[in-house]
């Protein structure tokens, strides 16, 4: 009898196992892109929709420009592994999306990134719409006060890598093995 009873659960639980592994399948072979549906603008005031990340691969990271650390070393690597990618990199594009629209307008945007790179296009535009874009590409970000009044963002430091159909192809996170990282470029040059 014990013996029945267990086998059943084990036939449920593969049963289940394979039910989420093809829901899950389903949902990444969907043909629907990472993320939902935008309209922001770029670090020119030009809007900008998701349609930004379809037709090449991209490279898409949150951050904000008041940002200590984290952001500006972020930017900095990934200009550097995309000079590094040479010619063999020239379709991908690069996002930088602010985490704190408030203050990061696009004439924010524009100088700030303008002083790190010229691969890379800054995004900003109204702060509910940014906060409901960066929900659905499962960023975090929080709005922390500090001192004086002030605030600071914690937000999640990874890199984004999409494909050229907008779906997720892979990270790469903060601080992490510079090698690495290239080869995960490289190998997001080549998907097409």
């Amino acid at each position: 009898m014990m013996r029945t009873i267990l086998a059943g659960i084990l036939i449920l639980m593969a049963a289940g196992v394979g039910w989420l592994t093809f829901d899950w399948y389903r949902g990444q072979n969907s043909g629907q892109a990472f993320g939902a549906p935008f309209a922001l603008v770029d670090q020119k005031g030009q809007e900008i929709t998701e349609q930004a990340f379809r037709g090449q691969p991209s490279a898409v990271f949150f951050g904000f420009t008041n940002c200590p650390e984290v952001c500006p070393t972020t930017l900095f690597e990934l200009d550097g592994w995309l000079a590094q990618l040479g010619d063999e990199g020239k379709d991908i594009r690069a996002y930088f999306v602010t985490v704190d629209p408030e203050r990061d307008t696009a004439e924010v945007m524009d100088k700030y990134v303008g002083n790190v790179s010229q691969r890379i296009t800054g995004i900003t535009g109204d702060p509910e719409k940014v906060r409901v874009m960066a929900k659905s590409f499962g960023i975090y970000l929080k709005k922390v006060p500090t001192e004086g009044g002030d605030y600071t963002m914690d937000h999640t430091a990874s890199v984004l890598l999409l494909d050229s159909k907008g779906d997720f192809f892979g990270t790469i996170a903060y601080e992490e093995n510079p090698s690495a990282a290239l080869a995960k470029l490289k190998r997001l040059a080549n998907e097409g």
